[in-house]
């Protein structure tokens, strides 16, 4: 070597010991801080070595191993798969340079086998997997034996082996896969601590292997999290085989405990996190608990908040997230929760690279989100995007793939949806073959079988519907009696499988007239209905049917009153207390007739009593669970001061949970939507403890039925002293009415047979659109007008049958008073003014009774049982005018209506107080509901049905909404006079629910409420409250002083009401409108 070449020499190897010794640098200091900086310039320095290293240098294969091992870890921490790629590359090209003995060679062949391994996982290359597979097979063979990480790296190519047969099904795989994991058991020395077996034939002894070893790690360990995880993988991978549920709890135990001690930041904590949310899915998915369902979403959003945004694993963890928002809506009906699916769908695929792993798994979860909106919606573009992400992610799927048939399943719901929209057989037909296929590609055992197969015999049953071909309807008992077979007892799904093979069942039999299937399918109904687990909403459709199809079939059997009472029970349950108010009134949409018809089925059996049981607890539901948390505790406080305590807490926090007004939204930040998840397990959490409460009340002695619905005797113990309760049950097999007076012991039961659910609606309709006309339709001779419809079809023949005569003394107010209580399309309609008034001949109910109303029996039973004295501190009268509220009409009447009433007040001699316009804020109107007993609120309302808790008042500074009003303590509440436009009128969609501000009124805690059916005159509103005022204050109790008692007030109204059609001196269309709309509530 000459001279020169000698100082190019020394001078190259100054400069690699430099990159060398930077590099080493470097990577001391990475591994303190785990910062990126440092393994950057890690990276950087061996790059700069290697630049200038000859091809022939010895230390080449160690600096090229080197490097691929920086260039892992930094793609552990960032997520970057060109890391990934160079590193497999630089590994590669060491292998290439190495001699067979080289000393390095077992972990240069296991660090190639992570990169491939990582590769795989990052991307769902098959031919990546492959790889890894035969490098950490060499690994193994390279190992010394009894070398201390043989074990783990024994494991490891077990698991590589599990997840190809994962993906191909391939039972050479398994196998390998189990002789693997056997070999890692035999290895494992005792008390290693880093026990890491995934597979096992004996799963038993390998989780007793793992806990013996957990004990002896310290709890410093850095690696106990990471053996915690796994020990809860072995338990979810033994409830996969076997579905032991408590193998799931156990799993969730285990990787909670990893979680808590898991530094924050801290690289696989998403990890263990995302697999913690699969552990509750799957414990949701198996036993339907939404509890677990909210713990998934939770831990599922804190994942995706600790992922880096260029992190490959985010895609993935954005799915999983948007799938559980979707099966959330899919339990509540909850649109917000489908926003958060799509949201979070398109999220994922816009971040999936062509071709990520998990991008055909997330076009299929966002398929199934937009055919769901589309049912919901019937926005045809939202099927289009869900066929065609549906039919995308089965081409990207790889062949072989073992997700495939969940993708194929997805594909035939959507041909499904649009063969319900459009008719078109060719869509049955392709839903049909794709969900063939999948079936045919799903192994025996598979724990997605059932639902295929329940699927497929649903396709089959849509296409006989259409068709009536019997040999489709023979396919759809078939699949739906296998899918039943193959779901395991305590399973969620279990009674909805019994629902659908008891409505394959039921069709056959009609078609067949098969006796022997007719009971059959009854009793897979019975069945679903009283099953302890599943979901209510599909045992209450099961129940509906067995009480439906029980009574269609024998009509004079008793075992329908079985059926019903099943079917009305589960009703509370649809609409638990684990939900909020709004969440709850959509669940109840579309079931307002169920009560109805068992009342008519009970009815019909000589049973009004068990009618009006079903009618008290199936209608007017929400008001009934609000009234509930607020039921007096004195007899539970003198038998436990510290049990009353905790339900009065408890009913407190949850009547706030569930009276939130809070939405997810899509355009929130990810941790608003984390608070909004933890209150809404807070809520879950506060239902529960209710629910063990409950439990625990009931348990005592004299408290058995402590807050269950009241049988027929207990709702008559309170009646009112005098008058009459009447309930009108409208349904399209009977109408009837059932009245009930002080010291009857039996319902009087007044058939109906001249009304029905048919004219109910009509009378609904004609009035509506007189309404909108401001007149009432004109009425030929034979032609029934809707307020003499009424009479003679529902008030008289009540009237009669109560022996209730005509009362006309001149002056005077009758002294006979009834409460309605209607149901259905008759809750629209105004019974208090009943009546014929045409000019040659007038009879109307104003002349026999004073009419009020009640949302139910029990709110009327529930005031008298609970009747206290005024407290005269507190009584008197607020008054507020608010006449030109923002983006209202003005209402000038309002302000002289208030200042009549005030000054008749003072005459009087009343406590009264008055506030106008601007001088009244919202809390001042608060404030001064809790001070007076009474008040007047003469402004404009807006009523919400869809949301009932944000119906308001308008004022001049703002909105009194019902929301804030029920959540305040208005212990001395009595009388509300709604001066204001439509404040009882009700929601179509749920008419037995009284979703209106005067029941709200209720509700909050007034005892009676003045209400408008319609809108009111500004020029006779005035007038009305007037009269009103002054027949209270004339008929008080002289000794209460400046006191103001609401207890005349059905009376007080009757008696304006009366003096108003004085002045209007006839019976015109403009007359009627006027005095109508006035209706009385409550006691």
């Amino acid at each position: 070597m000459d001279k020169e070449s000698s100082v190019i020499t020394e001078g190259r190897e100054d400069l690699l010991d430099r990159a060398w010794e930077d590099a080493l640098a470097c990577s001391a200091r990475f591994e303190e801080t785990d910062a990126l900086a440092d393994i950057d310039g890690e990276i950087e320095a061996l790059q700069r070595g290697l630049q200038i290293m000859p091809e022939t240098h010895e230390e080449l294969p160690w600096w090229l191993s080197d490097l691929g091992s920086s260039l892992y870890r930094r793609f552990e921490r960032t997520g970057n798969l060109l890391d990934l790629d160079e590193a497999i590359s630089a590994g590669q090209r060491a292998m290439q340079l190495n001699q067979e003995d080289h000393e390095a060679l077992p972990v240069w062949t296991n660090n190639l086998r992570a990169s491939f391994q990582a590769r795989f996982e990052s991307s769902g290359n098959l031919g990546d997997l492959d790889e890894a597979i035969s490098f950490g097979r060499r690994a193994v063979q390279l190992a010394p034996e009894g070398h201390a990480d043989l074990p783990i790296q024994v494991s490891i190519v077990g698991s590589l082996y599990q997840s190809r047969y994962d993906r191909t099904g391939d039972l050479e795989d398994l196998a390998e896969a189990i002789s693997f994991g056997q070999r890692a058991v035999q290895l494992t020395l005792e008390g290693d601590a880093n026990l890491p077996v995934r597979l096992y034939t004996d799963l038993a002894e390998a989780i007793s292997l793992v806990q013996g070893a957990l004990q002896l790690a310290p709890e410093d360990d850095e690696d106990l999290p990471i053996w915690l995880s796994n020990l809860g993988s072995l338990f979810h991978f033994r409830f996969e085989r076997a579905g032991n549920v408590q193998d799931l709890s156990e799993a969730i135990s285990f990787v909670q405990r990893a979680v808590r001690l898991t530094p924050e930041g801290h690289a696989t904590l998403p990890t263990t996190l995302n697999n913690l949310g699969s552990q509750f899915q799957a414990r949701f998915e198996r036993t339907g608990n939404l509890a677990d369902l909210a713990e998934a979403i939770s831990v599922g959003q804190r994942a995706v908040r600790l992922t880096p945004e260029d992190h490959t694993d985010l895609p993935t963890r954005l799915s999983n997230l948007g799938a559980l928002f979707y099966s959330r809506f899919q339990r509540t009906g909850d649109l917000s929760d489908l926003d958060e699916a799509i949201s979070f769908g398109q999220q994922a695929v816009q971040l999936s690279p062509g071709g990520h792993r998990t991008l055909p798994s997330s076009l299929n979860n966002l398929a199934s989100s937009f055919v769901s909106r589309f049912e919901r919606t019937g926005n045809l573009e939202d099927l289009t995007e869900s066929l065609s992400f549906a039919q995308r992610a089965v081409q990207l799927a790889p062949e072989g793939d073992a997700a495939l048939p969940i993708l194929l399943n997805s594909v035939g719901s959507s041909f499904r949806s649009r063969f319900v929209r459009t008719g078109n057989l060719q869509d049955i037909a392709e839903a049909i073959t794709f969900v063939q296929r999948a079936v045919q590609l799903t192994p025996e055992g598979h724990e997605d079988l059932p639902s295929w197969l329940s699927n497929l015999g649903l396709l089959f049953q849509s296409r006989f519907e259409r068709t009536e071909t019997l040999g489709d309807l023979a396919e759809a008992l078939a699949f739906a009696h296998r899918a039943l077979e193959l779901t395991p007892e305590g399973h969620a799904a279990l009674p909805k499988r019994r629902y659908e093979l008891g409505n394959s069942m039921y069709t056959w039999s009609m078609e067949n007239d098969d006796s022997h299937k007719l009971e059959t399918s009854l009793s897979h109904f019975k069945a679903a209905a009283i099953s302890d687990t599943g979901p209510p909403r599909d045992r209450l459709d099961a129940a509906k049917n067995w009480a439906h199809l029980r009574h269609r079939h024998f009509p004079q059997s008793n075992d329908a009153l079985t059926a019903f009472d099943a079917a009305i029970g589960l009703v509370a349950l649809v609409a638990g207390l684990e939900q909020t108010i709004q969440l709850r009134y959509i669940q109840l949409q579309g079931l307002s007739g169920l009560p109805l018809e068992a009342a008519s089925v009970a009815c019909a059996l000589q049973r009004p009593d068990k009618a009006l049981e079903w009618l008290e607890q199936g209608r007017c539901l929400v008001w009934g669970q609000l009234s509930n948390l607020r039921t007096p505790l004195d007899d539970l406080r003198a038998h436990s001061e510290d049990l009353a305590q905790s339900v009065m807490e408890v009913s407190r926090r949850l009547e706030t949970a569930g009276s939130t007004q809070k939405t997810s939204r899509t355009d929130m930040l990810l941790s608003e939507k984390i608070s909004l998840e933890d209150e809404a397990r807070t809520h879950l959490n506060l239902a529960q403890q209710w629910h063990d409460l409950l439990t625990t009340v009931r348990n005592i002695p004299g408290f058995e039925t402590f807050l269950k619905p009241s049988p027929f005797s207990a709702l008559i113990q309170y009646l009112p002293e005098s008058g009459f309760i009447v309930v009108i049950n409208v349904h399209e097999n009977r109408c009837d009415a059932i009245a009930l007076s002080a010291g009857q012991d039996r319902p009087l039961h007044v058939p109906l047979p001249t009304f029905s659910l048919e004219k109910a609606n009509k009378y609904r309709d004609d009035l509506s659109n007189q309404l909108r006309s401001r007149q009432l339709r004109d009425r030929g001779r034979d032609e029934i007008g809707v307020l003499r419809g009424l009479w003679n079809e529902v008030v008289k023949p009540i009237l009669d049958a109560l022996n209730v005569s005509v009362d006309r003394s001149p002056g005077m107010v009758p002294s006979t008073r009834i409460w309605w209580c209607p149901t259905g399309p008759l809750s629209f309609l105004p019974i208090h003014a009943a009546g014929r008034y045409e000019a040659t001949e007038y009879e109307s109910i104003h002349d026999y009774v004073v009419s009020s109303y009640t949302p139910t029996v029990s709110a009327l039973t529930d005031r008298v049982r609970n009747s206290r004295s005024i407290d005269q501190v507190a009584s008197g009268l607020f008054l507020t005018s608010q006449p030109n509220a923002p983006g209202a009409s003005p209402i000038a009447g309002t302000t002289r209506e208030v200042r009549a009433i005030h000054e008749a007040a003072i005459k009087s001699g009343a406590r009264v107080e008055k506030l106008e316009g601007d001088a009244t804020t919202i809390e001042k109107c608060l404030e001064n509901m809790e001070s007076y007993t009474n008040v007047h609120l003469a402004c404009h309302a807006s009523q919400n049905a869809a949301n009932p808790l944000q119906s308001r008042f308008l004022f001049h500074k703002g909105t009194l909404d019902l929301a804030i009003i029920i959540q305040k303590n208005l212990k001395n509440a009595d009388l509300a006079f709604l001066s204001a436009c439509q404040t009882s009128t009700g929601e179509e969609k749920l008419s037995d629910e009284a979703v209106h501000l005067a029941a709200g009124m209720l509700a909050a805690g007034y005892r009676r409420v003045v209400g408008t059916m319609w809108s009111i005159g500004d020029r006779h509103a005035p007038e009305v409250a007037h009269d009103f005022y002054q027949y209270l204050w004339r008929h008080g109790d002289p000794a209460s002083g400046s006191g103001f008692d609401g207890t005349n007030s059905a009376y007080a109204l009757h008696h304006a009401i009366g003096e108003l059609r004085l002045r209007l001196k006839d019976n015109s269309e403009r007359s009627l409108l006027a005095w109508i709309p006035y209706v009385h509530f409550g006691y």
